[in-house]
Formats: structure tokens, sequence, C-alpha cells
């Protein structure tokens, strides 16, 4: 798995193609394309309305994040390409209901509770998929998959990540997404700023940019899951991604070495002004977290979705944006080239069958055609389709990243199962106001996977 996961993303990485220009904050949108359509009355009407679930039998009932520029874009036009070019044949129409981030997952969670899951939703894969598979929320949509070609579409690797027992049960889509560390070149440059390549030199950098005023990182962690990417990162520097492999598979523990000097490191720089003041209430749905990069602060840990935020909403910024890895640890003997991510910025599964699972199923299947192919890269993404690059400064820093990467460790809040991805997230925030002790925060966690197996035991 790991090295097809590099092999597909440098497969992708060796075509170049030019981008167009964004001229100022407007998602770029190619020649014909409107976002004015039946699936943006929708979604600009869903605040006020009921939420959706699934939809009647002629409704094909869609939840998404896509509540900003240019994700509105960016998700509407293929629902308003079929409900413009499909629907007056199959008789379906899609209605798109966009959810802000944050509330998403709750809602979801709320809806298949109550037996109420929409027709088609996103996600991110992992240990809330097989979820969602053994809850019959999710249906296996192999052989459409194969009926519409879309095998020839996407990375092998982005594909093999919606896969459960050689079923398909997602498709990828939106970015290759990995956590990356961002800056302004220009004003690294004229502080004279360098890259650091290990956590020493970054925390000596940290050191000159607070005694020159800076905020060493733009972080904004009232969700959690932005500051548990500190957290994955320095434990898998420390002792290699292998520590969160092995606790799902109950041949480790996540009480340990790595995640001590994770949870330390994390209230050191806590301690030492790195983190900008109330950061566990600064909202990244927001922005929040970019502002800060805007507003001079040193670097920000980010997923490369940020790449396509920044250009649509502060392209003068963006013409400087540049990217690193996260720095290795000098002493440890771990693999220090593995990165954080996924194959795929959101993830669809489809909640109904029949007609309806094939309509939905091919409405999906137009964010892998090359006219969205081109929007997306346009505006700022790197899609998880074969041939998809970009020839533009951030995406080759990152795209060098991904080359150099011996594996991609899946998020931990995606890769554990819900109940427990819930306590990593509100248990490592707890690093960030220093409110408890790192063995108690690894303590917390590997305490929920012990209950989640205890209570999956026999299932």
């Amino acid at each position: 798995m790991k090295k097809k996961v590099i092999a597909a993303i440098m497969a992708a990485a060796m075509v170049v193609t030019s981008l167009t220009a964004c001229g100022g904050k407007k998602p770029t949108v190619p020649a014909g394309a409107g976002t004015e359509g039946a699936a943006t009355e929708a979604a600009g009407s869903s605040e006020a309305a009921a939420p959706a679930a699934a939809g009647d039998d002629k409704t094909i009932s869609f939840w998404d994040i896509a509540t900003d520029e240019p994700d509105k874009t960016i998700w509407t036009w293929a629902v308003d390409k079929y409900n413009s070019d499909d629907a007056p044949t199959s008789g379906y129409t899609v209605n798109q209901v966009p959810t802000v981030n944050d509330q998403y997952k709750q809602k979801l969670s709320v809806a298949m509770s109550a037996g109420e899951c929409p027709d088609m939703y996103i996600h991110w894969t992992g240990g809330p998929m097989r979820e969602y598979i053994k809850s019959g929320y999710a249906q296996d949509i192999t052989d459409l998959v194969d009926e519409l070609g879309l095998r020839d579409k996407y990375n092998e690797a982005a594909l093999e990540q919606c896969t459960v027992d050689g079923k398909i049960y997602a498709l990828p889509v939106k970015n290759q997404s990995v956590a990356v560390v961002f800056y302004d070149k220009a004003m690294w440059k004229e502080k004279g700023y360098e890259i650091p390549k290990t956590i020493d030199e970054m925390e000596a950098l940290c050191e000159k940019m607070k005694a020159d005023g800076i905020t060493p990182f733009a972080l904004a962690n009232s969700a959690q899951w932005t500051g548990s990417m500190y957290y994955c990162y320095l434990v898998a520097r420390y002792g290699g991604s292998d520590i969160i492999t092995n606790a799902y598979n109950q041949s480790g523990s996540l009480v340990g070495d790595a995640t001590k000097y994770a949870g330390d490191k994390i209230s050191e720089w806590v301690t030492k002004g790195y983190f900008p003041e109330g950061v566990n209430s600064l909202s990244p749905d927001n922005g929040e977290d970019r502002a800060l990069l805007y507003q001079g602060a040193g670097m920000m840990l980010h997923g490369s979705w940020q790449v396509a935020s920044i250009k649509s909403e502060n392209p003068d910024f963006y013409e400087n944006l540049g990217a690193f890895a996260f720095p290795t640890v000098a002493e440890s003997s771990a693999d220090q080239t593995a990165v954080l991510g996924t194959l795929g910025d959101n993830f669809i599964s489809f909640n109904c069958t029949g007609d309806k699972l094939k309509e939905a199923v091919k409405m999906a299947s137009y964010y892998a055609s090359d006219e969205w192919k081109q929007l997306d890269i346009d505006n700022g993404n790197l899609p998880p389709l074969k041939g998809a690059s970009s020839s533009e400064p951030a995406w080759q820093d990152i795209i060098g990243i991904i080359e150099n990467a011996s594996s991609v460790q899946l998020w931990w809040d995606q890769y554990l199962p819900s109940s427990v991805a819930e306590v990593h997230k509100s248990s490592t925030q707890k690093l960030f106001d220093n409110s408890e002790s790192s063995e108690d925060v690894a303590k917390e966690q590997q305490d929920a996977l012990d209950e989640y197996f205890s209570e999956n035991s026999g299932s």
C-alpha cells in the first residue's frame, strides 16, 4: 500500500500543466460553466431549511462541506452539470446541502443514528467509513466504477483508500492532501530565515521569530484536528508511523515514549509562546489561522488544501507562498520522510440502491471528468486523478515533499474509529493550553481505544 501511494502520486506529478491565474477572490470557472443552477439554489437555501436527509424517489440528497469559495464552485459544478444534462432524461435531480466543516461530522452522525442518512455524503474514509459500511450506509459501487470506466480516471492508490475487502465503497474527490508547513517566502527572505530541517533548528527559528515580535505558528485549534497535526507528526518523527498502526492492530500502545515526546514538545512550545493567544478558541472554519499567516505569523502547519483557499482569498500573498516538510527528530532512528495526509480531500459514499444509486454515482463521476479536473487545478488543488499536476511554485514544493516521502500516514482522526477519534482530538487539544499532561493525554486515547475494542470484540 505504501509503495503504491507514493508511486501513484509521483506518476501524477510527472505531467506538468500550466494554470490560469486567479485575478481576484472569485474562483476560476471554465467558460460556459455557472454556479447559479439548481444546486446553488439548494445550497443557498439550506441554512434556513430543515436539513435534508435521504431524498424522495426522484431527489438525490447530497451532503458536503462546500460553504466557502472556491469549494462552492468546485463542488457545485458537477451537481449543476448533472441537473442540466442528465436530469431531463433520468428524471432524477440532485439536491446539494452544504454544512460548515466543524459541524458536519456531528450532523452526519445524528442523521445516521436517526436512520435519515442522505443518499450521497462526503467523509474522510478510514475507521469511520468501515463503520458506515457495517451499518449499511455505504453501498458497494465496484460494478458501477467499472461500468463507468472510473478505474482509468483515478490514481490507483486513491481508489485503494476507498476499498475494503476488495470492494469499492467511495469515490475520492478534490485534492491530494498532505500536511506541510506553509510560509511567506518574501517575509522569510527579508528576515533572513532559513527552512529548518530538524526540530532543534525549528525551535531556534521560533526563538528568532519571538525576538522579532513574530508569533511562530499560525494555529486555530477550536476544531481540535488542526492541533492534532502537530501531535501526529511529532509522534511519527520520534517513534515512526507504526505507533498508531500497531495500537490500532492491538500489537502496540499509544502510551509510550513517542506520545510522551510529542505531548511534552507541544506543552513546551505553548509555554514558550510559539502559538497565538487563545489558540483553542480560534476557528479554522473562519480562516483565522490563515489570517494570522497573512498578518505576519511565521508559519502554518496545515493541509495542502490551504493552497486553494489562499489563492482564492489573497492572491498577493499567494505569489510568495512556500511550503516545506515537517522537520525531523535528529536523534530518532524512525523514518523521517513519512507525510501525514490522504489521497483525496473528501470521499463520496452512497446510501441508495437501484437506479438512484446508478444516477448518484454518475453525478459523482463528473468529479473525474477532464473539464472538472482542470477547474479543480485552476483553483489551486491537485485532484487524485491520473495526469493531474501543477507547475505553480507552492504545489511544486508540496510535490517535492510527496516524492521524497516513504509513505502517507492517514490523519489519526480519520484512521481511528469515530468514538476514539473524538477522544484523540479532545485530549490532544488540552496540550495546547497545558491543562493535561502528555502522559494523561496518551492514556486517555489508549483507554478509548481499549474501550472500543472491548465493545466491538464480538462483532
